[in-house]
């Protein structure tokens, strides 16, 4: 009798509003495990996402980071070059830049070669800054020429081609000879004979006779018998040693 009426009530809850709750629950349930289900997928899924996307930023930062480590030069091997190329543009002379060296100084102009004008041994030498003993004069004074050593009556040429300037007869020198030569040079020949072999104007080579050993010269006769002979560069008396070959 009690089956019976539970049966009754449980077919009449199922036929009536019953049907309805259990058909809501069931749906409530499905739509619960629906959304739990997304919303694992979900979860799931932006984990998938955030570990592509760390994967990409640590594959992004190795790209990146390693070949600039490779590629990038040190601090010290970039400052070397530089440092190179500044020292080559010190040390480098500008083209436009001119450099004033100096000048090496005029080698000396060696004077044209002489010949004796008679040959013998030398009694006196040129002296102007140094006071030479006179044995004629008996003191000291300067001797503006040189003796040679030559017997009376020796021939005297000419010590260089030229033309004859001048014949005269002086107080202390005696006869005497000049010769100009060109470019202000001249040639003196003096104590000669009185009477001598050119007059003013010849022309003379080397070796033309000009006259002969004398004793004409009065502030040398107490020397041995000699020409005296000298030479003068623009009025300026010259040593004629060194014009006369050794």
């Amino acid at each position: 009798m009690n089956s019976k009426s539970s049966g009754g009530r449980l077919e009449g809850f199922f036929t009536g509003k019953g049907f309805y709750i259990v058909l809501f629950l069931c749906a409530a349930v499905i739509g619960v495990s629906a959304w739990m289900l997304a919303a694992g997928d979900r979860s799931m899924a932006e984990d998938i996402r955030d570990m592509n996307q760390v994967s990409r930023d640590n594959h992004r930062v190795e790209t990146v980071i390693v070949p600039a480590q490779e590629q990038a030069p040190s601090m010290r091997e970039a400052a070397a070059p530089a440092a190179e190329e500044e020292l080559a543009e010190t040390m480098a002379e500008p083209e436009d830049t001119q450099v004033w060296r100096e000048e090496p100084a005029p080698a000396p102009e060696i004077p044209a070669i002489y010949a004796w004008p008679v040959s013998g041994e030398l009694d006196r030498g040129h002296s102007l800054e140094v006071l030479d003993y006179d044995v004629t004069m008996r003191d000291w004074r300067t001797h503006a020429g040189v003796d040679i050593e030559a017997p009376l009556g020796t021939t005297v040429t000419a010590a260089h081609a030229g033309t004859v300037e001048s014949v005269r007869s002086d107080d202390l020198l005696g006869t005497v000879v000049t010769v100009s030569h060109g470019d202000g040079v001249q040639t003196v020949y003096a104590n000669l004979e009185s009477a001598p072999a050119v007059s003013p104007g010849d022309w003379v080579e080397p070796g033309s006779v000009i006259g002969a050993v004398g004793d004409t010269a009065l502030c040398e006769v107490g020397q041995t018998s000699h020409l005296h002979f000298a030479i003068q560069v623009n009025g300026v008396s010259e040593d004629p040693l060194a014009y006369l070959p050794a």
